[in-house]
């Protein structure tokens, strides 16, 4: 099974919030997941505080990394900000 790490839409209307799953590439986007790995809210979590929230948890998307998982081009873009990125080069240099 061809694991990828991508977006799955939350939210309401004109209010999108995201999680990022690991989730088997043939199912649909918003269809069933193996594991959540964080969340993405590009409006941020509220009208009063309308900045970009990213929480990804790095320990899962390492793990999920390592174990073949490919990141679409968002989430590779999510995971370079959030330093998961090298942290799975840290990793990877490690062994």
């Amino acid at each position: 099974m061809a694991v990828k790490l991508r977006l799955v839409r939350m939210g309401k209307k004109k209010q999108p919030t995201y999680r990022v799953v690991a989730a088997d590439s043939r199912r649909a986007r918003g269809g069933a997941f193996l594991e959540v790995v964080g969340t993405y809210a590009p409006r941020g979590a509220s009208k009063a505080d309308p900045e970009t929230v990213v929480n990804i948890d790095t320990d899962k998307a390492v793990k999920w990394l390592q174990s073949g998982a490919q990141p679409t081009e968002r989430v590779a873009k999510l995971f370079e900000k959030t330093g998961v990125s090298a942290a799975y080069q840290a990793a990877k240099d490690a062994k």
